[in-house]
């Protein structure tokens, strides 16, 4: 067994109104032993497909190399979309030295509702992937279950969509009639289970009737473009 840490603190800043919420990326980025094409930052292993798909959403021009002007250019593009990253684990212990996601095992959550409630813009969590085990939205649900939160269906249509209910803290307020009185405010986040930026989720893609209806009329139609379209509306 092997201990799995994330590399990198979460992304956060005062303005960020959604959360990029993933796992961990592959080993090679705890030990700092990265590959040609791999830039040193959140998504920024050369066989995953997050960034290319943002690139050509935004028409970014972004390097995929391992520099520092590469890792300036994605936090640049976050900041002024106002997105952040806070991936849900911490830390992982392996038997195999693999990124899958079902080899985990001994998991360390963030604390995300923390999180959350330090940033309080934020509004919207992209997660990248579904409820499969081990995914970001699984964990999710098993984080809030242990806080007694549960995420609620908004639309079951992939991307599914989800919301969830966060207490705020009481705030006291006073007038001449009322002396004191507590009000408790709740923020409400939505959740968008996005399609995996990775290529172990072509097969799931391809079995999309959506999917199979785009190929049908457009051969050429490959699985990078639906997650381009998929993408698009929600970042």
């Amino acid at each position: 067994m092997f201990l799995h840490t994330h590399p990198y603190e979460p992304f956060l800043f005062q303005d960020a109104t959604k959360l990029i919420v993933g796992t961990l990326p592959p080993p090679r980025f705890t030990f700092g032993d990265l590959k040609e094409g791999d830039v040193n930052f959140c998504y920024g292993s050369r066989d995953g497909q997050l960034w290319p798909i943002l690139d050509r959403i935004f028409g970014l021009n972004l390097d995929f190399e391992t520099t520092e002007k590469a890792i300036r250019q994605r936090m640049d593009f976050l900041k002024e979309r106002k997105i952040g990253i806070c991936d849900i684990v911490q830390s992982v212990e392996r038997s195999k030295i693999d990124a899958s996601d079902l080899g985990m095992e001994n998991i360390l959550l963030r604390d995300m509702l923390g999180y959350i409630k330090r940033y309080p813009k934020v509004d919207t969590l992209l997660f990248t992937g579904g409820n499969s085990k081990n995914g970001p939205e699984y964990f999710f649900r098993k984080y809030l279950k242990e806080h007694g939160i549960s995420l609620e269906p908004v639309s079951n249509e992939v991307p599914r969509v989800h919301q969830f209910v966060v207490p705020c803290a009481n705030l006291e307020t006073s007038s001449k009639t009322i002396v004191k009185s507590r009000i408790k405010k709740e923020r409400i986040i939505k959740t968008v289970s996005l399609t995996a930026p990775s290529g172990a989720a072509n097969r799931a893609v391809g079995s999309l009737e959506k999917y199979k209806m785009m190929k049908d009329k457009n051969p050429e139609f490959n699985t990078i473009d639906f997650r381009v379209l998929q993408y698009k509306e929600f970042f």
